[in-house]
């Protein structure tokens, strides 16, 4: 289990966001919805949070401790309950909640579980602030203090807030009747949601991975393994397949031959439509490091900008911020449509795929047709230590080697935030020389540090 558990609970939190969530301010609301959501009015002056989960077998655990520990410091919790991700940060903006917190490892296995943070407007917090939490945590934590008695915060459960994120995504969808549609739910966050919505916009849907039993999140479904989502594509002749990870956030999608649509090519899709539409503020898409080149030719033909930041949705958002633009993301499938919401929304995401599939009326196969791939090869070097290992002369010199190979146009290697992985991308001419050279980075890799 992650060990932000124990850096990351507790007061120093909740002490910043109380700043955080002042100086952000929020969007205005209606004082139905937040009734609705409530059940009663918060005691006046308390501020409020609200905390999801996924439904890793983990979280009930971690949703209890954080929600003591927030009610400690005379906040008022919100118990939202098993949501995807984007709902927590639409209903945080959208209710004016000091701060919104989810449990959720993402797309990672049930083992593994983490805690992301929002602020006041829906946003997840910076590096430098989530540094300064850390930082006050454990300089000053004991200092801070805490209400007693009748000052204490309160718990409520709110399990009918999700229709209101449905409503938004409801606003946001095309019709689709006739149109069948498989979905992986990876057993995680969009079990209920995703299938009811798809079958109130009238699809008829085939629902994988909607089963969750606490420890099958994200095992052998959903977006991070698409394979038994393209058997069933084909085998129920279905027009798409819509697979999302485990907190609802990312989303990769197959075509009606079975095909991948990964975010690089969703992006393209999206970007494409968007232009034409003059639709795309400074005709400009983000994406990161490690989307395939073939987004750069696409781009230069069709005339809009391709910006790039390193690897994380927050980058790919920073950047969105900085220069007024509305589509970025990432590879994996992590899209942002900042118009809408400030983080990767994966239902969202499969609605805007599906709405210019049923305006433009060509096929999913035909609309990622427009993405020319260059070569490119990902390859996982799973390693016992990460720390430092830029500074390793012999890993170095085999980066550096391989950059002068001729046909190598591209080689990103960076280590994983999640998992002990060396993640090495590679991008050129010929696959064989990609495959070459990836064994021989993995090799030096593990020989320099350890093979875990």
């Amino acid at each position: 289990m992650s060990n932000y558990y124990d850096r990351f609970i507790w007061n120093g939190w909740y002490s910043r966001y109380r700043q955080w969530g002042v100086d952000a301010g929020a969007g205005p609301h209606d004082g139905a919805d937040r009734a609705f959501l409530l059940g009663r009015e918060k005691k006046e002056g308390q501020p409020l949070f609200l905390l999801g989960r996924d439904t890793r077998l983990s979280g009930t655990m971690l949703e209890s401790a954080l929600a003591a520990g927030i009610a400690s410091t005379g906040a008022e919790v919100r118990l939202l309950g098993v949501v995807p991700t984007p709902a927590v940060a639409y209903l945080t903006r959208r209710l004016q909640a000091r701060g919104g917190v989810m449990v959720s490892a993402s797309h990672n296995l049930m083992a593994d579980n983490g805690i992301k943070f929002f602020d006041g407007r829906g946003y997840k917090l910076s590096d430098a602030m989530e540094k300064e939490a850390e930082d006050l945590y454990l300089e000053a934590a004991a200092a801070i203090p805490r209400p007693l008695g009748a000052a204490v915060g309160r718990l409520y459960r709110a399990g009918r807030s999700l229709q209101l994120y449905r409503s938004f995504l409801q606003e946001l969808a095309p019709a689709l009747q006739g149109l069948k549609v498989v979905l992986d739910c990876a057993n995680g966050s969009l079990c209920r949601l995703a299938p009811a919505l798809y079958r109130a916009l009238g699809a008829s849907v085939v629902a994988l991975g909607v089963s969750p039993d606490g420890a099958n999140i994200n095992v052998n479904c959903g977006s991070t393994s698409p394979e038994r989502l393209r058997r069933a594509v084909v085998a129920h002749g279905a027009a798409a397949g819509l697979a999302f990870d485990g907190d609802g956030d990312r989303l990769i999608a197959v075509d009606e031959r079975g095909a991948l649509v990964d975010g690089d090519a969703i992006m393209a899709i999206c970007a494409v439509y968007l232009k034409e539409k003059n639709m795309l503020p400074g005709n400009t898409l983000v994406s990161t490091v490690m989307s395939n080149g073939g987004l750069d030719l696409l781009a230069a033909q069709r005339g809009f900008n391709i910006l790039r930041t390193r690897v994380g949705d927050r980058y790919v958002l920073e950047e969105m911020q900085r220069g007024g633009y509305q589509l970025g993301g990432e590879q994996s499938g992590h899209i942002i449509f900042s118009r809408y919401l400030p983080t990767g929304d994966g239902l969202l995401t499969s609605l805007q795929l599906l709405k210019i599939m049923v305006e433009t009326g060509q096929p999913l196969s035909r609309l990622a047709s427009i993405l020319s791939r260059l070569p490119q090869l990902l390859v996982n070097c799973r390693v016992r230590q990460l720390d430092g290992w830029e500074k390793n002369g012999r890993v170095a010199q085999c980066i550096a080697r391989a950059e002068e190979r001729s046909g190598v146009s591209r080689i990103l290697v960076r280590a994983s935030g999640t998992e002990p992985l060396l993640r090495i991308m590679l991008e050129g001419e010929k696959e064989e020389l990609l495959q070459e050279i990836s064994r021989e980075l993995s090799t030096v890799a593990t020989e320099e540090l350890g093979q875990a």
